[in-house]
């Protein structure tokens, strides 16, 4: 109990351990890096078993693991020197999310508008002719240009990807087209929620408005990340 009193007493504190370099290493190089949250997980997960395999590999030759782990940290080279080169694999992901979310959302979207247009066009509570028309053939556009693209995206990332390099502003087009999808399934939400005062079978233009929601949130998110890849250094 003196011990301690007179411990505290004199203010001395025990020197906190200093980090481990394998752990700094991965958080700086997983705080670098953006894309789909499970292919960063799996690719930062790579990079650890790397280094812990190259630490290992030296503690067996007797170096200790302090020196150890700062030799394959040396090995490997600074997280700002490796990130471009994984967040390429990260964007071209990202883009083929995002495409893929924006053309099943979309069409859904579409189907679920014409639905109601069809289901409420010939009662006499159908008020918005002009409006709706615009934002069916607005809706159709857009779902058209998200599916033509998401097919050229998953074709240039994938098998041709071998033979081909992929476009370079292929991941921002990806990304502005999503943004585009999702602001015009926030508009077509918006609209429908509005309609459902107006016309008969409300129940089912509240469930489309709310599925067109979802749908906005999901794409829009993408979008966004997609952007936030596009915008960063790849090699």
């Amino acid at each position: 109990m003196e011990t301690s009193i007179g411990a505290a007493a004199s203010g001395k504190r025990r020197p906190a351990a200093p980090p481990d370099p394998i752990d700094a290493y991965v958080a700086a190089l997983a705080e670098s890096l953006q894309g789909p949250s499970r292919a960063k997980s799996r690719l930062v997960a790579e990079i650890r078993d790397g280094l812990d395999d190259t630490v290992s590999a030296h503690t067996r030759a007797g170096v200790p693991y302090e020196r150890a782990a700062e030799m394959a940290v040396r090995d490997f080279g600074s997280p700002d020197h490796l990130a471009p080169t994984f967040q390429h694999e990260l964007t071209i992901a990202q883009a083929r999310h995002t495409a893929r979310a924006a053309a099943l959302t979309v069409p859904l979207a579409v189907a679920c508008w014409l639905l109601i247009w069809t289901a409420s066009h010939d009662s006499a509570s159908w008020q918005l002719p002009r409006t709706t028309s615009l934002l069916t053939v607005h809706l159709v556009a857009v779902a058209a240009v998200a599916s033509v693209l998401a097919a050229v995206t998953l074709a240039a990332t994938g098998r041709l990807a071998r033979w081909l390099p992929t476009p370079h502003r292929l991941p921002l087009a990806v990304a502005w087209t999503g943004t585009a999808a999702s602001i015009a399934m926030a508009v077509a939400a918006l609209v429908l929620v509005t309609l459902s005062v107006v016309v008969t079978n409300w129940p089912l233009a509240v469930a489309a408005g709310a599925l067109a929601a979802a749908s906005h949130a999901v794409v829009a998110s993408s979008a966004r990340t997609c952007r936030q890849c596009a915008r960063l250094p790849v090699n």
